[in-house]
């Protein structure tokens, strides 16, 4: 059965357009609950949103919805995705629900679900809410409603989790760090954690009004954060996204570096104390320069398809602990069960440390591959992969770089475009393939 609702991270779009509405939230939590109580006789559910005016209308919808099948919801109020995933698997309770578009605008909104382990819901989970949401609702009996709760210390509880993921022995102190919330969900926990590991703080993107999520701060515009570095004179800069589940870091020079960076350096430090690493797993847009550098240190490099959920699936399938996108969604799964940004800042802070050693020193040598990519519009996308010409093409690109680049050709899920990417050591040549495939594809 073909999802109608659900995406590839919930159920996500444009607030007052369906299915962001409040009459769908009422009937998607009936749903949820009907889905529970199968097998569960009094569920309990915990709901967590980031910082949209339209959180306030979602949560109420939620929670009617939820009552009104009878199940009993726990209310947090504005907390990091990672922050419900943690308290919901800490406090044994039976599903959590974040309401958030995590980096897009304010207008949107959206939901995601996290199973009583603190991890994100299979395909099968998701048919069954939406196979519920096409019959008739079985509203419960007086007697039998749901009851709806505040949990007041959700964001100290979680501030301590953060803390815990790191050891003991770690301090910040001396260190200047930037914290750029995004003005999101994390804006009250993610400054709180850098400050009591000793750092001194400084804060942007924290002081949200319901409408400026992720507008021009936060890990999708990082230069807000790159100039507070240079105005401050700070060691550091950390910007998380909407929701918190993402990372961008700057250093003391301005060099911002990506998730795949980012990555090499958990991989290292797990190296360096000793640990085995069998494996770590990025995506198709991995930069070949870290599969390389990681491959010189004899940890193998699987790719799965975009999306941190399909790198947690990976992960999961082959027992593995690392793993991440370049976007900056990255995985520690003996710290946390879901994508965590402060989590993971903490993990790279600590490597720092560790090490002596700076973020630009533990990457030397390890220089990101230039990427050209080029859309190319066609008329249909539905034989491009029968195309003789494109196939014999990028037999002779990838022959052309001979194991120090790489091709990837992809048709977009929204319109029809062919997406074509060549990394290649050098930018020149790398462009002029892709220019090669881009015709051969038109042909």
């Amino acid at each position: 059965m073909t999802r109608k609702f659900f995406g590839t991270d919930g159920i996500r779009g444009t607030v007052g357009q369906a299915p962001i509405t409040p009459d769908f939230m009422l009937r998607l939590g009936h749903a949820v609950g009907r889905v529970l109580k199968r097998s569960l006789k009094r569920p309990t559910v915990l709901i967590g949103k980031d910082t949209r005016i339209s959180g306030y209308m979602i949560e109420s919808s939620l929670e009617a919805g939820l009552s009104s099948a009878g199940v009993d919801t726990m209310l947090t109020g504005p907390l990091p995705t990672p922050g419900v995933a943690y308290l919901t698997r800490a406090l044994r309770l039976d599903l959590g629900v974040v309401i958030s578009a995590s980096h897009n605008a304010y207008p949107d909104n959206g939901i995601k679900f996290f199973s009583a382990k603190g991890e994100k819901l299979p395909d099968d989970w998701e048919r069954a809410v939406e196979a519920a949401l096409d019959e008739p609702p079985q509203w419960a009996d007086s007697a039998n409603l749901g009851k709806a709760s505040r949990l007041r210390d959700a964001r100290g509880r979680y501030v301590e989790f953060c803390k815990a993921t790191v050891g003991t022995d770690l301090t910040l102190r001396g260190l200047k760090i930037v914290v750029d919330a995004a003005h999101g969900a994390a804006y009250h926990v993610a400054p709180d954690v850098f400050h009591e590991l000793g750092a001194e703080v400084i804060t942007i993107g924290c002081n949200p009004d319901g409408t400026n999520i992720n507008d021009g701060v936060g890990a999708t515009a990082p230069q807000a954060l790159v100039a507070a570095v240079a105005q401050h004179g700070a060691d550091y800069g950390v910007a998380l996204d909407g929701d918190a589940d993402r990372l961008q870091l700057v250093d003391a020079r301005g060099r911002l570096f990506n998730g795949d960076e980012l990555l090499y350096v958990m991989v290292a430090d797990r190296l360096a104390q000793g640990q085995a690493v069998p494996g770590a797993v990025g995506t198709l847009m991995t930069n070949m320069a870290v599969e390389l550098a990681l491959q010189a240190r004899g940890v193998e490099l699987v790719r799965a398809k975009v999306g941190d959920r399909y790198v947690l699936e990976e992960l999961a399938r082959r027992g593995w602990l690392l793993g991440g996108e370049g976007s900056g969604h990255l995985l520690a799964l003996d710290k946390h069960t879901t994508g965590d940004g402060i989590v993971s800042a903490l993990q790279v802070l600590q490597a720092t440390q560790r090490s002596q050693q700076t973020l630009a020193q533990m990457l030397e040598g390890v220089t990101l591959f230039p990427q050209t990519l080029l859309n190319v519009r066609l008329p249909s996308l539905a034989d491009w992969q029968q195309n003789p010409h494109l196939a014999a093409e990028t037999r002779a690109v990838e022959a052309e770089l001979a194991g120090q680049g790489r091709v990837l050709i992809r048709a977009s899920g929204t319109e029809p475009v062919l997406r074509v990417m060549v990394e290649s050591r050098d930018a020149t040549q790398g462009r002029a393939l892709a220019e090669r495939l881009a015709a051969a594809a038109k042909t």
